[in-house]
């Protein structure tokens, strides 16, 4: 007969089984409200947590633009500070030019003042004198040399200006290069997001970068570029302004000293001239005096002649009448008459002669003084004819170099300028 088989193991109860199933739903619920706890939290961290990370990002993304348009604003100001700078250069050098050739001018004015000088030095004898003409000449030589040494000095404040203008258009100009590139760098970072390509992580990205500076330092140094470029943009219009006026005081000054030395050589030409007319008209009359005191001397000799004649026929007369005979040789009236004849006639013989003595020794100092005038004469033609010379090379100026005539527009163009372009930062 079969026997039933027992299963061997534990045998547990009827309430220990309600108990088990009592504890499994228990500890369901447990887990079950744990599970949904835990899931809560979860969405509330995550709700949480994306809205951080959404208003973190847009706080970044706002002060990206809000760094861009403060950087953007600075390469503004700089870029209109390059270009002031260039235009200042290019109005400075041009004047430094115009400095340039006004020195140019006044060697050309030197030259012919010198040349001058040293025509009037051919002058002979008593003509060489120290007229206002050679001291006006000396004096615009003094005015000319006094003139190149001012203008000298302003080109060589525009060169160091020109010099201290690229310097500064050096450091703004790498300030813009900077703010250029950080725009670049900036703008790619606002064009980040998640579904971007090529981002990653990086190695410490929250160290600060060797070199930082702080921002008051960054604006201090941009503010310090513009300022710097625009005190030395003022600076260099002030210097125009003064190259420009120097130039026209120069100009002025020479031209003073010219009409002043040309009106001198006027004068004394129109002096030497009627100097020279009284000249030819002394020698013309000094002409006809020898022409008279030569007809005066042949007319005194011909009365030498004429009264020695005389004389002759009343010694004659005496002589012969030594040869009466006996009683008839006495002194009779006749004797007394012929003795008286031939003293007087001696007597004036004797006077014709002095006088013909005085007439040529006045007529070779007539002689002396015309040639003295002719002299003179061919003197003051020599130095008529060097003034004559002289006014003609002094028409060179006339043509030499045109006065300098500043733009207005150049001048004033940048005065205002530091007011004007102040950079407004909020």
């Amino acid at each position: 007969m079969a026997s039933l088989s027992v299963k061997p193991g534990q045998r547990f109860t009827l309430p220990d089984w309600h108990n088990n199933s009592i504890l499994i739903s228990a500890d369901a619920e447990q887990q079950r409200y744990n599970s949904h706890h835990i899931r809560q939290e979860g969405r509330a961290l995550r709700n949480e947590t994306g809205n951080q990370a959404k208003w973190d990002e847009h706080n970044s993304r706002t002060q990206l633009k809000d760094r861009i348009a403060c950087v953007d604003k600075w390469r503004e100001a700089l870029a209109r500070c390059i270009a002031e700078i260039d235009l200042e250069i290019d109005a400075l050098t041009k004047v430094k030019e115009a400095a340039e050739n006004a020195i140019q001018a006044k060697n050309l004015c030197l030259d012919v003042a010198i040349e001058c000088l040293t025509l009037r030095e051919s002058r002979r004898d008593i003509d060489v004198v120290r007229d206002p003409v050679e001291e006006e000449l000396l004096r615009e030589v003094k005015v000319i040399e006094k003139t190149k040494k001012e203008l000298q000095q302003r080109v060589d404040d525009a060169f160091r200006q020109l010099c201290l203008l690229k310097e500064a258009r050096q450091l703004v100009v790498s300030d813009h290069k900077h703010k250029v590139e950080a725009l670049e760098l900036d703008r790619q970072c606002m064009s980040f997001n998640p579904t971007s390509g090529n981002i990653s992580f990086k190695v410490n990205p929250t160290r600060i970068p060797y070199g930082s500076t702080a921002l008051s330092e960054w604006e201090q140094n941009s503010r310090c570029n513009k300022e710097c470029a625009e005190a030395e943009i003022k600076a260099s219009v002030d210097l125009r302004g003064a190259i420009t006026l120097s130039i026209a005081q120069t100009n002025n000054e020479l031209d003073a000293q010219r009409i002043a030395t040309e009106f001198a050589l006027r004068k004394r030409m129109r002096d030497m001239e009627a100097a020279l007319n009284e000249l030819r008209w002394q020698e013309q009359n000094t002409l006809d005096e020898i022409a008279e005191m030569e007809e005066e001397i042949r007319q005194l000799e011909e009365d030498i002649k004429k009264r020695t004649l005389d004389l002759k026929v009343a010694h004659t007369r005496l002589e012969t009448r030594t040869y009466r005979p006996h009683i008839e040789l006495c002194r009779d009236q006749a004797q007394y008459g012929l003795t008286d004849e031939v003293q007087q006639l001696e007597g004036i013989i004797r006077a014709l002669q002095q006088k013909r003595t005085e007439s040529q020794d006045a007529l070779d100092a007539l002689y002396r003084q015309l040639h003295r005038i002719r002299t003179d004469i061919g003197y003051k033609t020599n130095s008529l004819q060097l003034d004559n010379k002289c006014m003609d090379t002094r028409r060179k100026l006339v043509v030499c170099v045109e006065k300098f005539e500043p733009e207005v527009d150049a001048v004033n163009r940048a005065r205002d300028l530091p007011r004007k372009s102040q950079l407004e930062l909020a």
